[in-house]
């Protein structure tokens, strides 16, 4: 049995291909490696016109890929490929190296990144889970049970047995203690419904801009980096905009071919996207292949249900850009578009203009009698912040008052609240009713 290696910092790249090689996958797979923490020694393609059963490639290309390992000393293979466990195994011992596949891959990354305790939970997780088919190639050599001769009768279990018991546990054990997690998350998501706050979600392909963004608006100095997957655990903060106040949540970059075992370990962290009133959809704008990564994310969108979300496209980046100021783009049939540089603060305001437009933040200002039985009422707008002066009347009193018109409105449908509805400007008639 090959003795699987425990360095694998030099790797050989396989990119699997049916037609034409297409340089943008081959260059995210090849930054997905580096992303590792891997070095490449060198890439190689494999046309794959009919997958191999046992290898994925067939016994030519094999012996190509083995002697460009040996040429370039290469300890590690990966290949941008979901391959099945015997595949896996099969490369390995053909190859004598260790080789891990792209699912494999951003396993490791995930793992690499994640610093909250619930994100490390959803990466040991999601990493089991992809472990538990595999789990037979490192225990070849117990497969026998023990029994036959004095002091080696045991109780028939094998050791291959034994781990796939205990990896079971460890499964059900992390399952509950996520389950624990998502009731907490689920119920600090209630308090912020209950606090009457819209939800702003940032979503995007991975090295977007989303935590450079999230940075520029909330000042929270979360990790940014020029790299996949450089946010992990969602960070929410609440943020103040002209129109007033939102929570702001930063979500995990998504990526082609999301690993389904991510898509379902992190479904807390992806419910911040899942439950939001806007999502701000950050797009590289400087990337030619946007159009192509816009429909990526909106397909993992879909995939956890958040596709019907109203969504701003925030076209980030532009500082790299020739000629390209910042601007506002509304459209009607389309969704509205702010182009925007996070890294510069370039086109902000724009951002929160759009961003107030959309969650209707526009502000209610004017003065207001309150009787004394609007004590309650009087006590909530002071709450907000939403009173700028306030004096004495005979029979309550006479405030100046300043706050959004959704927040308005909602205090407006509740008890005491109709004394704002004669502020509140009438809403827009459907054309189609009048």
């Amino acid at each position: 049995m090959f003795e699987r290696s425990r360095k694998g910092e030099h790797a050989l790249l396989i990119q699997p291909h049916a037609g034409p090689i297409d340089e943008s996958v081959l260059e995210e797979f090849t930054e997905l490696a580096r992303s590792a923490g891997a070095t490449v020694a060198t890439v190689l393609t494999a046309r794959i016109d009919r997958p191999n059963a046992a290898t994925l490639i067939g016994s030519g290309k094999l012996e190509v890929v083995q002697a460009a390992a040996e040429a370039s000393g290469a300890d590690l293979i990966l290949v941008n490929h979901t391959l099945s466990p015997g595949q896996e195994r099969n490369l390995e011992r053909v190859l004598k190296r260790r080789v891990v596949d792209r699912t494999g891959l951003i396993l490791d990354i995930f793992a690499q990144r994640a610093r909250s305790h619930e994100g490390k939970l959803q990466v040991e997780l999601a990493q089991l889970k992809h472990m538990s088919t595999r789990l037979v190639r490192g225990w070849t050599h117990l497969e026998r049970q023990r029994g036959g001769a004095i002091g080696l009768r045991g109780p028939g279990e094998t050791q291959l047995e034994t781990d796939r018991r205990l990896l079971q546990k460890r499964l059900e054990q992390l399952s509950k203690k996520l389950d624990k997690v998502e009731v907490q998350r689920t119920q600090m998501r209630r308090a912020r419904v209950r606090s009457e706050l819209p939800r702003v979600a940032l979503v995007g392909y991975t090295n977007a801009g989303k935590s450079t963004l999230f940075n520029a608006l909330t000042g929270a100095g979360a990790y940014a980096d020029d790299k996949l997957f450089a946010t992990l655990d969602p960070t929410v903060r609440r943020i103040g905009l002209s129109g007033g106040s939102v929570v702001l949540a930063d979500t995990v970059g998504f990526v082609r071919d999301l690993p389904h075992e991510l898509v379902a370990a992190f479904r807390s962290t992806l419910s911040e996207a899942r439950e939001a009133d806007l999502l701000l959809h950050v797009v590289d704008a400087a990337d030619p292949l946007r159009i192509e990564r816009i429909a990526q994310v909106d397909a993992v969108l879909k995939e956890i249900g958040a596709s019907d979300i109203p969504q701003l496209m925030v076209f980030n980046k532009i500082d790299r850009l020739e000629d390209t100021a910042p601007r506002f783009d509304r459209f009607i049939e389309e969704r509205q578009r702010v182009w925007m540089s996070a890294r510069d603060g370039a086109g902000l305001s724009l951002l929160d203009e759009a961003v107030g437009s959309m969650l209707g933040l526009e502000r209610l200002t004017g003065r207001l009698h309150l009787p004394a039985e609007a004590a309650r009422l009087r006590g909530r707008l002071y709450e907000i912040g939403a009173i700028r002066s306030e004096r004495a009347a005979d029979d309550g009193w006479l405030v100046e008052i300043d706050l959004p018109q959704s927040e308005a409105r909602r205090m407006a449908e509740s008890a005491g609240g109709h004394l704002l509805a004669p502020l509140l400007p009438e809403p827009p008639q459907d054309p189609g009713l009048a």
